[in-house]
C-alpha cells in the first residue's frame, strides 16, 4: 500500500539512494532531485506529500531558498536534512517555513518515523495548498518559478513588487488592509509606513495595468487599503 510520495532534495547520490531504499520498503513512494531550484519547479507539478530537503547545494539558491518559495504555493510538510548543528542554523529553517530539522549523521528509522508524524500532523497525506498558478484576467502568475506575465508578456518585478503583487493574488476579491500588506510584505515594525505601501503600488500598476491611471486589476479603497479584482467581480 502506498503511504504517500516523498521528494528527496539532495546532491549526494548515495544519501538518495539510502533514503529511497528506507522510504520505499516502508510503503512510500519516493522522487528525487539534485537541485534546489529544480526542486521547487517539482513540487508544484508532481505535489509529493512530504519534501526532505537538503540545505547547502552548488546552484543558486540554497535549501532555505527554496523552502520559502515552496511555502509560496504550498503546505506540503518539509523537513531539512543538514549536517548543520547550530541553533541559530535551525531558527533560520523554521523561519524558512521547514515543520522539522534533522542532523547529519541520522538513524533512518528514526527519519521514517519523523515522516509518519509530519504527515499526520499535516492531516492527510496529500494537505491542501494554494494553487501553484494564479491567473486574474490577463495577469499570470507562476508560484513555483517566481514569473509574471501580462497577456502573455512577461514582466520583471523587484523581489518587493513580487511579494506584494503574490500577498494581493493569494486573497483575490478582497480588500486587504494597509497594515496587513505592510506587515505581510515587510515585516510587523512597518506596519504604519503607507507611504512606502503606496510607492509601490503605483511602481507595480505601471508594470501591470493596461492603464495605470486607471487601474482595473489593483483597486483602491480609500482609507481602508487595496485589493486585486479579478474581472468576474468587476462592477
Amino acid at each position: 500500500m502506498n503511504k504517500g510520495r516523498i521528494l528527496v532534495v539532495d546532491d549526494e547520490p548515495k544519501l538518495v539512494r539510502l533514503l529511497r531504499a528506507a522510504f520505499t520498503a516502508t510503503g512510500f513512494e519516493v522522487v528525487s532531485s539534485n537541485g534546489a531550484e529544480q526542486a521547487v519547479e517539482q513540487v508544484a507539478l508532481e505535489q509529493p506529500d512530504l519534501v526532505i530537503l537538503d540545505l547547502m547545494f552548488p546552484g543558486t539558491i540554497d535549501g532555505y531558498e527554496a523552502c520559502r518559495r515552496m511555502r509560496e504555493f504550498t503546505d506540503v510538510p518539509i523537513i531539512m536534512l543538514t549536517a548543520k548543528v547550530r541553533d541559530a542554523d535551525k531558527l533560520r529553517g523554521f523561519q524558512a517555513g521547514a515543520d522539522d530539522y534533522v542532523i547529519k549523521p541520522f538513524n533512518t528509522q528514526e527519519l521514517v518515523a519523523r515522516v509518519r508524524v509530519a504527515l499526520k500532523h499535516a492531516g492527510a497525506a496529500h494537505p491542501a495548498g494554494t494553487a501553484a498558478e494564479i491567473t486574474c484576467g490577463p495577469l499570470h502568475i507562476d508560484l513555483a518559478r517566481r514569473q509574471v506575465s501580462v497577456d502573455g508578456k512577461e514582466v520583471h518585478l523587484t523581489p518587493t513588487e513580487y511579494n506584494l503583487l503574490c500577498e494581493l493574488a493569494q486573497h483575490p476579491n478582497q480588500v486587504l488592509v494597509h497594515e496587513q500588506l505592510l506587515s505581510a510584505v515587510w515585516g510587523p515594525e512597518h506596519r504604519g509606513d503607507t507611504d512606502s505601501l503606496r510607492s509601490f503600488i503605483y511602481s507595480l500598476r505601471k508594470k501591470i495595468e493596461l492603464n495605470p491611471a486607471r487601474p482595473a486589476l489593483i483597486v483602491r479603497t480609500p482609507c481602508v487599503g487595496y485589493s486585486l479584482v479579478t474581472p468576474a467581480e468587476k462592477d
